[in-house]
């Protein structure tokens, strides 16, 4: 298919030069990551092991998932035909590179979904109830919660070829990297719908409940900050209040929120409007690429809203 990254040879190097000055950005961005959380001891908190999490995640996106788009782009380029395994999807054939990257890319985005939900979760704890924050966030219940949260991610993304025998995956020319599709039927059937909504559904579910409880949250620290001018004369101090490195991580995870819903729903507009029968080659390109590029945004978050993180990482 002639789309709008690969018309020409010009667009095509391009197309792999980005890819892979993507691959390296989030390589070194999540390492960084990883290196700092896990390397000082101010970080080995609840906070710290979601960030990690994250950074993992995104890590899988960079080792898995764009180098397989890499090579078969390379090799369309090189070879001008198109790997072997790329002209079927993997109902076709007894092993498909999609059946892993496929599972891996979904997986991992679910991953990020609920582990920034996770850390808002945290956060509002902080900052609404900061007398309990200590002893409702522990280290051991957030490993708990990671590991569910992995497991959970990792079920929902092969859940679909669980399921339902119509839906397979496959390396898809117009978004250059591996989709889910349906089977040999060809057209969708009632049950592949409503199981392939669930993706948009699970992500917005939770996205939209990232989004209110930020917004409870920056609402109590504007009337906290109200109330600390109103204090600012005055001797006595109220301990109740969250404290400024707990504001300022609060805001870090709404930024988060803010980048990943804008990176996410052009993917949630595409599968809706796949489902509704709708091709659009062009838009999914864009759609799953941005998606990938928000696996290097978190480091550069970070290192803006965190000084501590910002002197560790030099």
């Amino acid at each position: 298919h002639c789309t709008v990254c690969c018309c020409t040879l010009t667009n095509k190097i391009l197309m792999v030069l980005f890819m892979v000055l993507l691959i390296f950005a989030i390589l070194f961005g999540n390492l960084v990551t990883l290196a700092v959380v896990l390397g000082t001891k101010h970080f080995h908190t609840p906070q710290g092991y979601l960030k990690a999490s994250l950074a993992v995640a995104d890590l899988a996106v960079g080792i898995f998932v764009v180098p397989l788009s890499v090579y078969a782009e390379v090799y369309l380029m090189v070879t001008d035909s198109a790997p072997e395994w790329t002209s079927y999807n993997s109902q076709s054939v007894s092993f498909h590179p999609c059946n892993v990257i496929g599972p891996i890319f979904a997986g991992c985005t679910f991953v990020s979904i609920t582990t920034i939900f996770l850390l808002t979760i945290e956060r509002s704890i902080a900052v609404l109830r900061p007398l309990h924050k200590d002893s409702v966030i522990t280290r051991k219940r957030t490993t708990i919660l990671i590991v569910l949260s992995w497991v959970g991610s990792f079920f929902l993304a092969v859940s679909p070829m669980v399921f339902s025998s119509e839906i397979a995956l496959e390396y898809n020319s117009c978004s250059r990297m591996c989709n889910y599709a349906l089977g040999t039927i060809g057209e969708f059937p009632s049950q592949a719908w409503n199981i392939l909504l669930l993706f948009p559904a699970f992500d917005f579910t939770l996205l939209g409940g990232t989004v209110v409880i930020n917004l409870i949250s920056l609402s109590s620290i504007r009337q906290h900050s109200r109330r600390r001018k109103h204090l600012a004369m005055s001797e006595c101090q109220n301990t109740t209040n969250p404290t400024f490195s707990d504001i300022k991580a609060a805001k870090t995870i709404g930024t988060l929120t803010v980048a990943f819903t804008a990176s996410f729903t052009p993917i949630a507009v595409f599968v809706v409007g796949n489902v509704l029968g709708n091709k659009w080659c062009n838009f999914s390109f864009f759609a799953f690429w941005i998606l990938a590029t928000n696996s290097c945004w978190n480091v550069i978050i970070y290192s803006v809203r965190d000084q501590k993180f910002r002197l560790r990482a030099h």
